[in-house]
């Protein structure tokens, strides 16, 4: 029981304990899991996963989350030099990377025109990479066509089939019990059917990039 207790309390890990030495080692911190993984799958319900992300986007998101954390060491440049630097991993030739976003993601304001502008031409960009995936759900898509509906999730990332990692308000939990593990398969299984990719998924993309720029 004292086992099972301990490994529960070290899934979970609150932003306040993660950013104690500054947001660069955070983000040092998790540099091996995406050197060593072998098939990434990430579910994006909310943000533009962090890989897809450029380092005007990078550098908004981690400014808002030292403010949020109340993180009072400033290293957001490092930090942001740390997240770019690792998305080289993109660029492996013996691993793959599958992201799923919902489209409202790709119209959500939560950064400037300009920044958010050049954030969905990244994406377009970034698509064409041999290793990676991009699909995007559709707010047309039909979520009930299984009959009990297919109801968007908590972003998670799969870590080939060890590790799920699901990131919330106040920390971020990484599940690696295997039942729990599978629970987030399944999800992915449901999820994944309903994007679409190629030129539909940079359809939605360029569509919401038009709204963006002034006519």
């Amino acid at each position: 029981m004292l086992a099972e207790q301990e490994s529960v309390a070290g899934m979970w890990v609150t932003y306040r304990e993660l950013n104690r030495g500054g947001l660069k080692k955070a983000q040092e911190s998790v540099r091996d899991r995406y050197e060593r993984v072998r098939l990434m799958r990430v579910y994006a319900g909310h943000v533009i996963p962090g890989l897809l992300q450029t380092e005007a986007y990078t550098r908004t998101a981690l400014e808002a989350a030292r403010v949020e954390q109340q993180v009072e060491f400033d290293d957001v440049a490092e930090a942001v030099a740390e997240r770019i630097d690792r998305q080289r991993v993109l660029r492996r030739h013996d691993a793959r990377w599958l992201f799923v976003i919902e489209e409202p993601v790709l119209w959500q304001r939560v950064v400037p025109r300009l920044v958010h502008e050049e954030q969905l031409g990244h994406l377009l960009g970034v698509m064409r990479l041999a290793s990676v995936s991009v699909g995007i759900i559709p707010l047309s898509a039909d979520r009930a066509a299984t009959g009990f509906g297919v109801w968007p999730e908590h972003s998670f990332m799969l870590a080939d089939t060890h590790t799920a990692t699901v990131e919330l308000v106040s920390g971020y939990l990484s599940v690696t019990h295997p039942p729990e593990i599978g629970d987030y398969v399944r999800a992915w299984e449901r999820l994944f059917p309903l994007a679409v990719h190629g030129e539909r998924a940079a359809a939605l993309i360029r569509s919401a990039l038009q709204q963006l720029r002034p006519a």
